[in-house]
């Protein structure tokens, strides 16, 4: 888990992450499950790649469990849209920014979308259902990660099948599902954003 501290860039004591005692993908077994050689998912530049490529059918009709984010670029002021997995659950939606790779785990790596909502945390939600203006918040009190994770991890839409098959080799389960939304959970950051109608 994260610190409560405000030092945005390093993970806590706490997180195995940050000791080296625990493999942040599991065991062995769990990591060769990792998809060898995709460049949408192996890299930063892979990441903003494919979100690119989703962003005209996110932008008409997202799939459930998914939705284009949009936030506001801390230096430059404009619109910054990125294609997310966001769950949505009442009034609230569930994102969580992933660390795709070992080393952006150990890194503390953090993207842009994330750095935005710090300095501007107004932002727009595409999801299924509507456009949502929203304020969105990372999570850092225990009660608040644990709802959520649940929420995050335990809520399986047809399209998680297809954006397993991007992370995980072989076929496409409940079970590898729920571990792959549990390990973004854990190592990423997970953020709430409250909706509101616009």
């Amino acid at each position: 888990m994260r610190s409560a501290a405000t030092g945005p860039t390093t993970l806590d004591q706490t997180s195995p992450a940050s000791t080296g005692d625990t493999n942040p993908y599991g065991d062995n077994h769990t990591r060769s499950l990792e998809r060898k050689g995709n460049p949408f998912t192996r890299s930063l530049n892979g990441g903003r790649t494919l979100s690119a490529l989703m962003l005209p059918f996110f932008l008409v009709r997202p799939p459930s469990g998914f939705g284009v984010l949009t936030t506001t670029g801390r230096r430059t002021g404009k619109t910054r849209r990125k294609c997310i997995h966001a769950v949505r659950a009442g009034n609230k939606a569930y994102v969580v920014m992933i660390r795709p790779t070992q080393a952006a785990i150990e890194a503390g790596s953090i993207s842009a979308w994330v750095l935005n909502i710090r300095a501007d945390p107004h932002v727009r939600l595409r999801i299924r259902g509507g456009t949502f203006a929203g304020v969105a918040r990372e999570l850092r009190d225990t009660a608040e990660r644990q709802l959520a994770e649940q929420t995050y991890c335990e809520t399986i839409n047809p399209f998680d099948y297809v954006e397993c098959t991007f992370h995980r080799n072989g076929r496409p389960t409940r079970a590898k599902i729920a571990e792959l939304h549990r390990n973004w959970f854990e190592y990423g950051i997970p953020l709430e954003i409250d909706l509101q109608s616009s």
